[in-house]
């Protein structure tokens, strides 16, 4: 795999450090957001933490700007950001609804918009949008979270068809229950009434995802594009 500028949204924990650390240590630059300041733990020097709200569209052409003048065109956008405001939709206030959609789904639009003309120009580039088994089967009490990643299906599908014909390959990746702090909330016994739904009888790890989706961003991945893959132990199947 070619060295490349890897673009991260989402990258300050979980499986957004792993995706970054993964493309790190495999000599890739990695530039990695958050909406606050942050420092990756790791000392790998290819790694880039940079503060950017993907739901600002003022954030971000301050971040092209600063990418334009340290001559860092991303060659692989990873849209990993995301946030969860979990609410029964009869209780849902709308502001719970509105920004987990304007971070989730149109932060995804607003970050891809503004780095997909470079790979145009250059006929090159791996789009990775990392969605949610949730946004396939629903889960009660994320109405508001499970439309965004369902949207971003669409969103993978449609722009796929779009940009294939300048090498640019868009894919999508669903991680179902994964062991991060967003699942360290569980107490023992809701854990293992998960786990028994799972086949393979146990959550998932980050680098189950971040191995994903460095082999996307790869050219033994160059034929595959428009595609949502589950990485979700069997949790869903379709």
């Amino acid at each position: 795999m070619s060295k490349e500028i890897v673009f991260i949204s989402g990258a300050s924990r979980g499986i957004g450090t792993s995706i970054a650390e993964s493309f790190a240590s495999h000599g890739h630059t990695v530039i990695g957001t958050s909406r606050s300041n942050f420092t990756f733990e790791s000392n790998n020097e290819n790694l880039i933490p940079l503060a950017l709200d993907i739901s600002d569209r003022d954030s971000i052409r301050e971040c092209v700007t600063f990418l334009k003048e340290n001559d860092l065109s991303p060659t692989v956008l990873v849209n990993n950001a995301g946030i969860t405001s979990d609410q029964l939709f009869l209780r849902m206030k709308d502001e719970e609804w509105d920004n987990v959609i304007a971070t989730n789904l149109t932060g995804t639009f607003n970050l891809t918009k503004a780095l997909i003309k470079n790979m145009i120009k250059n006929r090159h580039g791996r789009i990775i949008n990392i969605s949610s088994v949730s946004g396939l089967m629903g889960n009660p009490g994320q109405v508001n979270y499970s439309s965004a990643k369902a949207g971003l299906s669409g969103f993978t599908k449609s722009l796929a068809k779009e940009v294939g014909s300048r090498g640019i390959t868009v894919n999508s990746v669903a991680p179902g229950f994964i062991d991060t702090d967003m699942t360290a909330y569980l107490d023992d016994d809701a854990r293992d009434k998960l786990i028994k739904d799972i086949p393979l009888n146990r959550l998932g790890s980050v680098k189950d995802i971040s191995d994903l989706v460095l082999f996307l961003a790869s050219q033994e991945a160059s034929y595959i594009t428009g595609q949502t893959i589950s990485v979700d132990g069997g949790l869903f199947m379709y």
